[in-house]
């Protein structure tokens, strides 16, 4: 039984027949901070009160005293202070709560708002110039565990992975690897020296400007070498602009194979998973910028000017207008960006999510108001902006640069403090806050590591049932639950009863730390009850009550982690 959506149910259904009341209204809940202010607690008299030509008490006296709330659910309503509305559960309800917990299991939590749609999530899309650095590593795990959400909610969730292996980068790359390759077949390549100082690194003349500097790309070179020999290079003299198109393609095509196999290892070690990769070069070859382009042009919102294409970005309260193609003759972010969310859309979802660094703030708002003007649903996409990760070890900022030799891997993050606390650290604030990332805190294996913390509450409630039965307790999902009355199994059972909500209202928020949150409040509930509720020695009938929610409590809690992509260790 989902509460909120029964005294919903009770309340709006007197609301529609009080004029003055909005059609659309929505009743909303929360939990009181304090535990004598009820179990629930509704404002909506204080909504409407004035709509309706009343005062708050008054309306919620009047609306209230044409209910009669089932006492098996509502122990007691009362109207408190201004005009809150606060309810009492009822025992039976609690108990009954229990067992659809048990009857549930590993489907606990799992609801139907969102069945018989369709819903993508886009993330990591990182661009195989090297590997997944911390930064697209909150990215995976943010989209990761929205997708696993919406999943929850009954979605038919597609995970997807945009990149683009072509245009500039993917050209100095190319040309990276090209010159560490001449490096290693020619004894004399001439050298120069990149940065100043200890941060400085030689590499070949042939090197170009803003080249990747990572070992990867030695690697890369060395292992091409190994499989085609020393015969890949016309002339050595060439500098990084003068070697033609063609003999790029070998060095190219080798370190997009390399670079995606190392970033899909990574996915996999992280936990992540992709249904689906979308090539942005694909775009251009099928057409569909240009027929985005020329489709804009025909809402009058796009003019030539200075030998650029511009949008009319003004007309949506923009200071100025903004390019869509360059003099050059290269598009901007924008343009592919539209013709790959008309190309979502058109794949028939009801619901797109994107995720995006800071570094989106000023693109995407263009790209959304693109795809209002072609005549598309623009509320079917979220987007969600993730701030960056600063790591921090001893109290320092360690230094990191995506294209020197300097950068923190996902890998070397993992190395450093496990798959599990690296997800736990990019899930525990919110995705628009910024991140610093305190190494030696995640390293802590104790109380005081919040990532340990709920394991280690999994890992109790499994001692616990597992010594139980050894003393032949079993799970009785229908046992008698009545006695369940101290104070401790109260709060514990309330506790896990409001998962299915919490699951609900991380899907609408994309706030997946709500649900770490949670989680982090039913482990302190949980070691509050094993302190002072006792299984083993005391009557039967208690002692079954109590195994029994310890067995609902590990539901919650594995389902919980679960979603979050979190391990649950057994022991610890």
């Amino acid at each position: 039984m989902n509460m909120k959506a029964y005294l919903a149910n009770q309340i709006q259904a007197v609301l529609a027949t009080i004029e003055g009341v909005p059609s659309d209204f929505e009743v909303q809940f929360q939990v009181p901070a304090r535990a004598d202010q009820g179990d629930l607690a509704s404002n909506f008299a204080m909504q409407l009160a004035k709509k309706v030509g009343t005062n708050p008490r008054a309306f919620a006296e009047r609306v209230l005293s044409t209910i009669e709330f089932d006492p098996d659910l509502i122990a007691g309503v009362e109207v408190a202070g201004p005009g809150f509305i606060n309810f009492r559960f009822s025992k039976n309800y609690l108990w009954n709560g229990v067992v659809e917990i048990l009857m549930k299991g590993v489907a606990y939590g799992r609801s139907t708002q969102g069945a018989g749609k369709k819903a993508m999530v886009e993330y990591v899309s990182a661009n195989p110039t090297g590997p997944l650095t911390v930064g697209h590593g909150r990215n995976a795990v943010l989209g990761d565990t929205m997708a696993n959400v919406l999943d929850w909610v009954g979605y038919d969730v597609t995970r997807e992975y945009y990149f683009n292996d072509a245009g500039r980068q993917m050209r100095v790359l190319a040309q990276s690897v090209r010159a560490r390759y001449l490096e290693l077949i020619w004894p004399d390549c001439p050298m120069k020296k990149i940065g100043e100082g200890e941060e400085g690194i030689w590499v070949p003349e042939a090197f170009p400007n803003g080249g990747y500097q990572g070992t990867y790309i030695i690697e890369i070179a060395a292992t091409l070498r190994e499989e085609k020999g020393d015969d890949l290079i016309e002339n050595r003299e060439w500098q990084a602009d003068e070697v033609p198109e063609a003999e790029l393609v070998p060095f190219k095509e080798k370190a997009i194979t390399l670079i995606f196999k190392d970033i899909d290892q990574t996915m996999r070690r992280m936990g992540v998973k992709m249904d689906t990769f979308f090539n942005e070069h694909t775009l251009y070859t099928n057409g569909n910028v240009e027929a985005t382009l020329a489709a804009l042009r025909k809402t009058g919102l796009v003019f030539d000017a200075d030998g650029a294409v511009w949008f009319k970005t003004s007309t949506f309260g923009k200071e100025k207008e903004t390019v869509l193609v360059k003099s050059s003759g290269e598009p901007t972010y924008r343009l592919p960006d539209m013709a790959y969310h008309v190309e979502k859309l058109n794949r028939g979802y009801d619901l797109c999510i994107d995720l995006f660094g800071a570094d989106h703030i000023d693109t995407y708002p263009d790209v959304l108001n693109g795809l209002k003007v072609l005549g598309y649903d623009a509320q079917k996409i979220q987007v969600v902006i993730y701030q960056f990760v600063t790591l921090m070890k001893g109290g320092e900022a360690v230094k990191m640069s995506t294209r020197k030799a300097n950068f923190v891997t996902l890998d070397d993050l993992m190395d450093e403090v496990g798959e599990d606390v690296t997800r736990y650290f990019f899930l525990a604030v919110s995705p628009n806050t910024h991140i610093n990332f305190d190494l030696d805190l995640a390293k802590a294996e104790a109380e005081k590591n919040p990532a340990f913390y709920l394991q280690y509450a999994h890992a109790r409630i499994h001692q616990i049932i597992t010594k139980a039965a050894e003393v032949g307790l079993s799970l009785k999902a229908e046992g008698d639950l009545s006695v369940l009355t101290h104070d401790r199994e109260i709060t514990l059972i309330k506790a896990l009863l409001q998962f299915p909500d919490e699951i609900i209202g991380t899907a609408k928020s994309l706030q997946p730390q709500r649900l770490i949150n949670y989680l982090r409040e039913v482990a302190e509930a949980f070691h509050a009850f094993y302190h002072d509720c006792r299984i083993i020695g005391e009557a039967e009938d208690v002692a079954q009550a109590r195994y029994n929610l310890a067995c609902a409590a590990q539901y919650v809690v594995r389902n919980g982690l679960g979603i979050l992509g979190l391990s649950t260790p057994e022991k610890m």
